[in-house]
């Protein structure tokens, strides 16, 4: 609040106010929110919601066969020790997650790095909750969205990094920046949290045979092979300097911490939407190279599965998922192409998902799924399922988003608990306060480039210094 001094007193709009004496709080705001909708000082309420999604369930819950010890993932994914050293990386790579909402989401991105691969003690779950130790501590509960359980992720092997305070998705990055300076990372990985990760063990023309032949090989290994390369180019002074290397866009992605130096970090004040096309074409506009690579199926998924031991590969389990924000009863039934959403999976509760694309090829392996044969005895089989789920859950995803026109992150509104609870924050409160940041990031984004795309070179014809200096761009 401004106070204007006029001569001896402090003038506000509606009040004057004599200094010696310390104004009451009423008479400070007296008259400041008439045309506001409280009346004779009754708030007015919002309606409660006409549904709210069923209680989240635990996909971890059967991870630990006894104690603390896991299953054992399949043999020719688990990772060969040190194997960074063997392409001449003098610093073990880390993968950062980072986490804020959606435990189901997390652990199945964390299971699913584990099992293509990927050894559990690089792994970092970047924990931005904003709050502070309550997770640490055990004192929140499933139901409550922030929930992060830190003994299943001890138990697993990987790490956990706590955020100072709840960070935007580019204040995020930039934490990721941090981390580099505090542990000497000269590269690192990371990945989105609502990713589903599964080594090409039907095999990857060049690259990998079968998981069941000779010279197999996990994403993990094709990940540390691609950084090898990398880092072995960058010694020849005609390689162009690169920045990222895209394992399927940014779901999963190499990132260079000069890179990131060069262009300023990403954009605070671009918090969501927009933040990536700023920075990525930043990249771009300094002269840093990005590659794609594939090295495994990482899909972009909103549905967690309903037991992770199906990604151990223990038999018996079947790849089954759940949505754990699903829409109204009554809000299902539409097409999208040839695909036919009729429900969402979650036992006989609801129709199940048909597609008419895969029933020829499911029943190739139809007679295998029918007589529940071992695992072991069918591993390819097994995978192929996985991956068919897999493509299920991220079609779901953009049919949820394209034809419900629900949004891409549904899945983040499935908890509704936690009253009571430390650092307790209504989940639409959450929603609807980020959903304000992201309109203010567009924005800021338009004033910064006058574009409202991502075109900013090819289709603007903008440098990187050109930023907060364009009035408008003339096109011919």
């Amino acid at each position: 609040m401004l106070l204007r001094h006029t001569g001896g007193t402090y003038k506000l709009p509606a009040i004057t106010i004599d200094l010696d004496r310390i104004p009451t709080v009423k008479e400070l705001f007296k008259g400041r929110f008439k045309n506001s909708d409280v009346r004779k000082g009754h708030p007015i309420y919002k309606p409660d919601p006409d549904w709210l999604p069923p209680p989240i369930k635990d996909p971890s819950e059967h991870l630990f066969a006894t104690g603390n010890k896991t299953f054992d993932i399949p043999d020719y994914n688990k990772p060969k020790k040190d194997l960074w050293k063997q392409h001449g990386l003098e610093v073990a790579p880390p993968l950062l997650i980072g986490f804020t909402r959606s435990w189901p989401i997390l652990i199945q991105a964390v299971v699913g790095y584990i099992t293509a691969g990927w050894p559990p003690e690089l792994i970092y779950v970047v924990e931005n909750t904003g709050v502070q130790q309550a997770n640490a501590r055990g004192q929140l509960t499933l139901q409550n969205p922030f929930f992060l359980n830190h003994t299943t992720l001890a138990s697993l092997g990987v790490k956990i990094v706590t955020t100072p305070a709840l960070l935007s998705f580019a204040q995020l990055q930039n934490f990721y920046l941090s981390l580099t300076y505090q542990h000497g990372w000269p590269y690192y990985f990371w990945s989105h949290m609502d990713a589903l990760a599964l080594s090409h063990e039907d095999g990857l023309a060049d690259s990998s045979p079968k998981a069941t032949e000779e010279g197999y090989k996990s994403m993990y290994t094709l990940a540390i092979e691609e950084l090898g390369r990398t880092m072995a180019a960058e010694k020849d002074w005609r390689a162009q300097r690169w920045a990222t290397r895209f394992f399927a866009y940014d779901l999963l992605t190499l990132m260079n911490p000069r890179a990131v130096e060069d262009v300023g970090g990403w954009d605070s004040l671009i918090p969501y939407y927009y933040t990536d096309c700023d920075f990525y074409n930043g990249l771009w506009m300094r002269g840093w190279a990005n590659k794609d690579v594939n090295v495994g199926v990482v899909s972009d998924v909103s549905t967690a599965l309903d037991d992770l031991r199906v990604l151990y590969r223990v038999p018996g389990v079947e790849p089954t998922w759940t949505d754990p924000n699903p829409p109204p009863p009554g809000k299902v039934g539409r097409r999208s192409g040839s695909r036919h959403w009729e429900g969402v999976r979650r036992g006989d509760e609801n129709p199940e998902f048909v597609d008419m694309e895969d029933e020829e090829e499911d029943e190739a392996i139809g007679q295998a799924k029918r007589e529940n044969d071992s695992a072991a005895m069918y591993p390819f089989e097994y995978w192929r399922r996985l991956r068919d789920a897999s493509k299920e859950m991220m079609s779901y995803k953009q049919a949820s988003h394209n034809v419900r026109a629900r949004g891409r992150n549904t899945w983040q509104l499935g908890q509704h608990g936690g009253h009571g609870e430390p650092f307790f924050y209504d989940v639409m409160g959450v929603t609807e306060g980020i959903d304000v940041m992201i309109e203010t990031g567009e924005e800021v984004y338009r004033r910064k480039w006058a574009k409202t795309d991502c075109h900013l070179i090819d289709g603007g014809g903008l440098r990187f210094d050109d930023q907060w200096r364009v009035a408008r761009i003339k096109y011919d």
